[in-house]
């Protein structure tokens, strides 16, 4: 599993697309993984023929493990083989320290950390004693049946010396901690005695339930399954439990941190946008305009950024170590849309320079990379403020958090048709509603007032988009 960058230590095996025994090129996709941000698709670096697969589909790997094997060259010895990270080698040293240096498949815009592969050596090398590599791979997982003999080795039940620090990966152990499971308590199932997380998540039942620490070791490490295999299975079923992982486990990371940590108030505004409404439809039958998609998010998306310049102030970020506010002469303007895979929220880069078509065009390009699942990290980093447009569920407006880093998000409400005082008379007319959240070390009420406010004008009288450009 190659290092993709932006902080990811895992990925989940989404779909093969070779199975063993097919034959690979240089360059062809192989599989899709989906990290905690986005799923991407991995080439192989060599030509070959598949071996092994070595993960299941579904399964969580952490950054480093060898998932393919593929034996190159049909009449090259075995031992040839052995500088590759992904070929044919020893089981065993492919299954905890494949070749640095060789390992070359990489995410398409980010490199390969040398040092994410290292681990500590292993107590054991059963390696085979002619040089040659053994034919069956699929022992790169940690098997069950080590985990008696890892106890065994020190006598006290855990497999790891007195004051030795057990022996796991970065990941591992952070998932330790965030469940308050001591790693020297735990019995370790990997080889070498390495602590995999399925021993952490067994022990983390095993301290709510005791007697589930009864049965065997090997019933203590599950094997993962995607998450529609995981619906109700017969018809009396009370209740479903579906991991969380990918997206939306950071999302709702990102959403617990960004709540507890930015002071959040909303603001609200209800007004007429009939006269937007009309200019959509005029729009749409400009010839300029033509083969362009022209919505009313598209002219929403105008109004904010013609609302940030008139109040440069809101477009900002707080920096906690320097104790500082950033203010920022550039607009990402993040879209939050909703996938089948969760929430994500790309943003149009140097969105405050594009003209009304560019804007659109660039609208258009994130909503259908982000529905196809295509959308990378770098779409996603370095957001200043968001648009959330809850109005096409029907709903009226809503509280929305901040994403992360971000000063401000914009929850926009359904347009409906609605009696509205216009002209002294009342009369139907299209009205919605505009919530505002932002974060109140950076934007106080009265910044946050005004720029909800001038938004709303532009809206209301969008030949503003013009006089206040």
């Amino acid at each position: 599993m190659p290092d993709v960058g932006e902080g990811l230590t895992e990925a989940e095996i989404l779909k093969w697309y070779v199975q063993p025994g097919d034959t690979v090129t240089d360059g062809q996709v192989v599989c899709e993984v989906e990290t905690a941000k986005a799923a991407v698709e991995l080439p192989i670096p060599f030509d070959g023929t598949v071996h092994a697969l070595l993960f299941e589909e579904g399964t969580t790997v952490d950054v480093g493990q060898v998932i393919i094997s593929v034996q190159t060259g049909a009449e090259e010895a075995p031992a040839a083989a052995a500088p590759a990270a992904v070929e044919a080698p020893a089981a065993a040293e492919a299954a905890e320290e494949p070749a640095a240096a060789a390992r070359q498949p990489v995410l398409v815009g980010y490199g390969v950390s040398q040092a994410s592969t290292k681990r500590r050596p292993r107590k054991a090398a059963p390696a085979a004693q002619n040089g040659s590599a053994p034919v069956a791979l699929p022992a790169v997982p940690a098997q069950p049946e080590a985990a008696p003999a890892a106890a065994a080795l020190n006598g006290n039940g855990t497999g790891h010396a007195v004051g030795e620090r057990p022996l796991a990966k970065p990941p591992v152990r952070k998932l330790a901690k965030d469940l308050g499971i001591d790693l020297a308590s735990v019995v370790p199932t990997g080889e070498g005695g390495v602590v995999t997380r399925e021993d952490v998540h067994a022990a983390a039942a095993a301290a709510i339930t005791p007697q589930a620490a009864v049965p065997a070791p090997a019933q203590a490490v599950p094997v993962p399954v995607p998450a529609e295999a995981e619906a109700p299975v017969a018809g009396g079923a009370r209740e479903t439990r579906i991991p969380v992982k990918g997206v939306r486990k950071i999302t709702a990371q990102a959403m617990v941190g960004s709540a507890f940590t930015a002071p959040h108030v909303t603001e609200f505004i209800t007004f007429d946008v009939t006269r937007t409404m009309k200019l959509v439809q005029e729009l749409k039958e400009d010839p300029d305009l033509a083969g362009l998609r022209i919505n009313p998010l598209l002219l929403i998306a105008k109004a904010v950024l013609v609302a940030i310049r008139r109040n440069p102030d809101v477009n900002a970020s707080w920096d906690e170590a320097a104790q500082e506010i950033v203010l920022k002469h550039y607009v990402n303007l993040g879209i939050a849309a909703a996938t089948p895979r969760g929430l994500i929220v790309p943003n149009i880069k140097d969105a405050h320079a594009k003209t009304l078509g560019e804007l659109s065009t660039g609208l258009s390009e994130l909503v259908a990379t982000a529905r196809e699942g295509k959308t990378s990290p770098a779409d996603m980093q370095n957001g200043t403020i968001t648009i959330t447009n809850v109005g096409v569920f029907g709903v009226d407006t809503g509280t929305p958090i901040l994403n992360p880093g971000e000063s401000a998000i914009l929850a926009v409400g359904a347009i409906k048709l609605q009696p509205w005082v216009h002209k002294g008379k009342v009369k139907p007319r299209h009205v919605t509603t505009l919530a505002l959240s932002f974060d109140h070390r950076l934007i106080d009420g009265e910044l946050g007032s005004k720029f909800l406010a001038d938004i709303a004008s532009v809206l209301e009288h969008p030949r503003r988009l013009v006089t206040w450009a």
